[in-house]
């Protein structure tokens, strides 16, 4: 062995190179620890991974996620859908449907483009990209996205006492029922606290449940229906805090892609 030529281990060099094999061999023990509970919604391995080195290195992290779940396979973005309901051409009757319509000439449609365009901007605020669909878009038709929201009102007729609220649906028949589930959840949560309305599930119809949307988008997208309030009794309400509303649904997606966890008495009402 030529000692003259061996490499002093106090060296610059030599410190340097033990110091990047010491923060690898601890990032490694921390990622083995992490992947051990990894769940569909955790952080990609590669972002997770920039993350750790980042905070290891003592400089800023060199990848950022908007939340919990990853991008979809062919973006490079976290994406969301918000479907404004009503908006566009019905290509059934090939005219608009401006959805329900109150005495006065006030319509459905109105309320859910100023409750949509207000949520989009907020989520957009968080970092999502978000895409502004109408009732019918035909982007729908296999659309892929972390989530998918359909922004609606109910009847502007009076009915009873208790029709005031909102109410919340996914599909019944989906491949994801545990995405559209959380989804749900936190909808429904987000959207209470939000509000302060209460949550209507008693009159959740078949029209929500079998909503035309959920049979168009990629079976893989979790997709969900809120009716924002009924019309005739929370139609002032809604129209004085469209914030607040498009805040509840906003936050809801977001407590849904970042795994949040949710607190339901569930409401329901006759």
């Amino acid at each position: 062995m030529d000692y003259e030529n061996e490499q002093d281990p106090t060296s610059t060099p030599a410190r340097g190179v033990m110091r990047h094999l010491g923060i690898a061999l601890f990032a490694g023990v921390i990622l083995a620890t992490l992947f051990t509970a990894w769940t569909p919604a955790s952080l990609s391995p590669s972002e997770l991974a920039g993350q750790l080195i980042g905070i290891l290195e003592g400089g800023p992290s060199t990848s950022q996620t908007v939340g919990a779940l990853s991008p979809t396979p062919e973006e490079d973005v976290l994406r969301v859908g918000v479907i404004i309901g009503h908006l566009g051409i019905n290509p059934s009757t090939d005219a608009e449907d401006p959805g329900a319509v109150c005495a006065d000439g006030f319509t459905e449609l109105e309320l859910n483009q100023a409750i949509g365009m207000r949520t989009a901007r907020a989520l957009e605020a968080a970092g999502v990209q978000v895409d502004i669909l109408d009732e019918f878009d035909e982007r729908l038709f296999g659309y892929r996205a972390a989530a998918l929201v359909s922004i609606h009102a109910d009847a502007c007729v009076p009915i009873n006492e208790f029709a005031t609220g909102y109410k919340v649906a996914a599909a019944l028949d989906t491949v994801v029922p545990d995405k559209a589930q959380l989804l749900v959840d936190c909808l429904v949560d987000r959207y209470g606290r939000s509000t302060d309305l209460r949550f209507h599930q008693g009159s959740i119809t078949r029209d929500m449940t079998e909503y035309h949307t959920f049979n168009e988008v990629h079976s893989q997208t979790p997709a969900a229906i809120i009716e924002t309030g009924f019309l005739y009794l929370d139609r002032d309400f809604l129209m004085e805090n469209p914030d607040l509303a498009a805040r509840g649904i906003a936050e809801g997606v977001l407590c849904y892609i970042n795994n949040e966890p949710t607190s339901l008495p569930w409401e329901e009402t006759e």
